[in-house]
């Protein structure tokens, strides 16, 4: 099976996954994004990529340019941090039914298994003539390509400056441990506001499982208490069905919900926010998630020339920048600008479709004319309950572009419990297919 099977082979295994839970089939199946080849790397190197971010993205391109170029390939991955915190899922840890621990994961399989270099540090410079990468220590590293999943960075909101009062937890990390204690320490009959920024944003339907989540989780701990949803989009941004039903009927006694309402400013001191819909004053807990764009390094190497320089422009082929003199840069995850959403699941697959373009690149070929990616998430709409939806993404030769496949995409009609023991099943093999 060569690699544009493996990666359509995914995609459907993916959606008939999803497929079969509308069917309220209970047949155990595998979700894991690829099947993992078997064949070891080798020893000899031929060429060598410098990835830098190891997180969904960075993580599954080190590891499959590895596996598919049989060790030829060097990679060297670096990132900030030793240890990789999962966003997906991370909004159990607000609710206490996953503990923050159990969001981290770590390099050693890459290392041990695929032989992988990893470097921990900031990079400061990258030159795109040179192929060359510059770290904070003074240390330069020299590739024949450059993959960039540096994720997202957000928009300053006026008022907030330095203050933790406000937190997003759209990193997850420490700001998911800070706003889960803000949330515990709420009194009951308190009101939190959860603010959704303008698309695109990491995980489109993050913002809206969050709420629905928060609210099921005030019912049982916080009687009384009420959650504002402030959506800077004019309607909800994607699975409007569930959503919908689930903010205006099922958790209607909890969750206000307001369209076009972005914020202007913050006073973290008096947990106050000024909006276009009005100001709110002596908030109990603000979550507040600010519009996002590329991480920094996108735009310190200039190549942020999409989505009014918010994101980078890539030919999905290859994921090569679309800035001049720069196409031995690969840009890939939330830091992109395509059809596709930003989400750990289509990242995932983005790195793969990469990885098998640089292979053939770099072994003097086109890459594949025709990949097919698939995005699945699923949806947490209570503390036991999910919903779910998957899209499959072929490309178009017309547009340039990833089109959904019609088709093969769709939602859950409703959520079930089954659905939420299945996302657990497709987190545990997503994960495993990034970092085991």
């Amino acid at each position: 099976m060569d690699r544009r099977t493996l990666l359509a082979a995914a995609a459907s295994l993916a959606a008939a996954s999803l497929s079969a839970l509308a069917d309220d089939k209970k047949k155990e199946k595998s979700t894991s994004p690829t099947p993992t080849p078997t064949n070891p790397p080798s020893n000899t190197i031929k060429a060598r990529v410098i990835v830098i971010g190891g997180g969904m993205g960075g993580a599954t391109v080190a590891k499959y340019l590895r596996l598919w170029s049989n060790g030829s390939i060097g990679v060297t991955l670096i990132d900030r941090n030793p240890t990789y915190a999962s966003c997906i899922m991370s909004s159990l840890v607000l609710t206490g039914q996953r503990t923050m621990a159990s969001q981290y994961y770590n390099y050693d399989a890459l290392r041990s298994k695929y032989g992988i270099t990893t470097v921990f540090g900031d990079v400061v410079a990258v030159d795109p003539v040179a192929m060359k990468v510059r770290m904070a220590d003074g240390t330069t590293l020299a590739a024949d390509r450059i993959v960039m999943a540096p994720g997202i960075e957000f928009d300053d909101v006026p008022g907030l400056g330095n203050s933790d009062r406000m937190p997003h937890a759209w990193k997850a990390g420490p700001q998911t441990t800070l706003l889960a204690a803000q949330l515990a320490a709420m009194p009951a009959g308190g009101t939190a506001v959860l603010t959704i920024p303008q698309a695109p944003y990491r995980c489109p339907p993050g913002p809206y499982e969050r709420a629905c989540l928060i609210a099921d989780w005030l019912k049982a701990k916080k009687p009384g208490s009420k959650l504002i949803v402030l959506d800077a989009n004019p309607d909800f941004v994607t699975e409007k069905d569930n959503f919908s039903n689930a903010f205006f009927n099922l958790h209607g006694s909890v969750i206000e919900y307001h369209t076009n309402a972005s914020v202007t400013e913050v006073d973290p001191a008096t947990m106050s926010l000024t909006t276009t819909v009005g100001t709110l004053r002596n908030m109990n807990v603000v979550n507040l998630i600010p519009r996002q764009r590329a991480g920094g390094l996108v735009s310190t190497v200039g190549l942020n020339n999409a989505t009014n320089g918010r994101f980078a422009g890539v030919d999905v082929l290859s994921y090569q920048s679309t800035v001049s003199g720069a196409d031995r840069i690969h840009v890939i995850g939330d830091a992109s600008a395509t059809t596709q959403p930003k989400a750990g699941h289509i990242a995932n697959q983005e790195a793969k479709v990469c990885a098998d373009a640089i292979v053939r690149l770099l072994g003097g070929s086109a890459p594949d004319p025709a990949p097919v990616t698939n995005s699945a998430c699923y949806s947490t709409i209570t503390m036991t309950q999910a919903s779910w939806l998957t899209a499959v993404y072929q490309y178009d030769p017309v547009a340039r572009a990833m089109a959904a496949v019609p088709a093969a995409s769709g939602a859950s009609v409703g959520w079930s419990s089954g659905n939420f023991k299945q996302m657990n099943t497709w987190f545990n093999a997503l994960m495993a297919d990034t970092y085991a």
